[in-house]
């Protein structure tokens, strides 16, 4: 166990997710001390996730037989659009909250400065400081979930857009009246390579009288919508050729997503991480590049690496401690 330090100069990040809370602490040269994770339980309220999220950090910090005294800083990513200037929570539909006061409440709870960002520029930073040293001047990270969002790093730094949404790539359209998405538009990104939407795609085709043995996985009561994105990974590895197809679909059109990246913004670097692509990257990475080297302009491009994150999970505590960091400096 790392010893106690009697200085304030502990940082904690946390991934707040409609399903789950992490919370890791961190040292500022982001060695990681010890985490924790409790459910969200959104269905109780904002008052009762705070009073979870709250919990959640002080477990990490008993787990590493440290001290909240010592935390000097937390960073917090929240899947929703954010006010970070207010460290409010405008809108997080999965969540359930409107113009929530995320930063006050838990500033309340803890007695520690906090800092709140969407989860996808949270996950993003953490790539970039934790994974790549922040080394790359230019970056776009991509993350494929039960959702797709993203994040842009330029000139070294987030890049949030003039009304804070920038990074919003699982909106980019792809497919002209194509499935409907959550968002109410047709087509989306999101709507095409989801875990959420693979899972649709792969039902439908089942209704329709495809086989799949992702039929024998269902439990008692379950939908193909319970499953998980490793059960994508078993069902091709027993050789289900219908799951196959559609996660091959799957890649394809995260590869055009991609192509449109390099073509647009020319970053020197694009990550890919999330759920989906830790669980199914073997399947997916190869389709992916290729697809996106031939579908970018000639030339777009040379030198731009296009790469899986090795963070998975923990991307996005990492980038909540690097935020902290940056806002305290």
């Amino acid at each position: 166990m790392p010893e106690p330090s009697s200085k304030q100069d502990l940082l904690v990040g946390i991934d707040l997710g409609g399903t789950k809370i992490m919370a890791g602490i961190f040292t500022p040269q982001l060695k990681l001390l010890g985490t924790s994770k409790l459910s969200t339980k959104s269905g109780r309220g904002f008052d009762a996730v705070v009073d979870r999220i709250a919990r959640t950090v002080r477990d990490a910090v008993d787990e590493s037989d440290l001290s909240l005294k010592q935390v000097r800083g937390i960073g917090i990513g929240a899947p929703a659009t954010i006010d970070p200037e207010k460290g409010e929570v405008i809108f997080a539909p999965n969540l359930g909250w409107k113009n929530a006061p995320l930063r006050r409440e838990l500033e309340k709870a803890l007695e520690i400065p906090v800092f709140v960002e969407n989860d996808c520029n949270i996950c993003t930073l953490g790539v970039h400081e934790a994974e790549l040293q922040g080394k790359p001047r230019s970056m776009v990270g991509i993350f494929l979930g039960t959702g797709i969002g993203g994040g842009i790093i330029l000139d070294g730094k987030l890049h949030s857009g003039f009304n804070r949404t920038a990074g919003e790539i699982g909106h980019m359209i792809l497919q002209v009246g194509g499935p409907k998405c959550g968002c109410g538009n047709r087509g989306c990104f999101e709507a095409l390579a989801s875990r959420i939407s693979i899972f649709r795609e792969i039902e439908d085709r089942i209704k329709e009288g495809g086989k799949s043995v992702l039929t024998e996985m269902l439990g008692p009561g379950e939908t193909y919508r319970d499953l998980k994105s490793g059960d994508l990974r078993k069902a091709i590895r027993k050789g289900d050729k219908l799951v196959e197809k559609v996660i091959e679909e799957a890649a394809e059109y995260t590869g055009i997503a991609v192509a449109n990246v390099l073509n647009f913004l020319n970053p020197q670097v694009v990550v890919l991480g999330g759920g989906v692509i830790d669980a199914l990257s073997d399947e997916m990475m190869s389709i992916i590049l290729e697809t996106a080297r031939d579908y970018c302009m000639p030339g777009v491009d040379n030198n731009i690496e296009i790469v899986e994150s090795r963070l998975g999970d923990l991307a996005g505590i990492h980038g909540g401690a690097v935020l902290a960091r940056q806002r305290l400096k």
